[in-house]
């Protein structure tokens, strides 16, 4: 449970990555900040994939988003 998790919040991570990287270059900006969050999340997402016997699979993603967030409801609601 803890790889979906990690693999949950690094794909978070590098999509909000995105968005600022863009953001940056257009202004003229060095992306230094999003080049952080990107190896975050794809430092997250290796771990996430090291620590899972055999890895994940496409479904397997989906099926971690809806644990993970089904125990923040859980969470949230208690």
């Amino acid at each position: 449970m803890r790889e979906d998790t990690f693999l949950v919040v690094g794909i978070i991570v590098l999509a909000l990555s995105i968005p600022s990287f863009l953001s940056a270059i257009r202004e003229g900006r060095a992306p230094r900040v999003p080049a952080i969050m990107f190896m975050i999340g794809g430092a997250l997402i290796a771990l996430a994939m090291m620590n899972r016997p055999g890895g994940y699979q496409i479904e397997d993603i989906f099926t971690a988003f809806r644990t993970v967030f089904g125990r923040l409801k859980v969470m949230l609601a208690a």
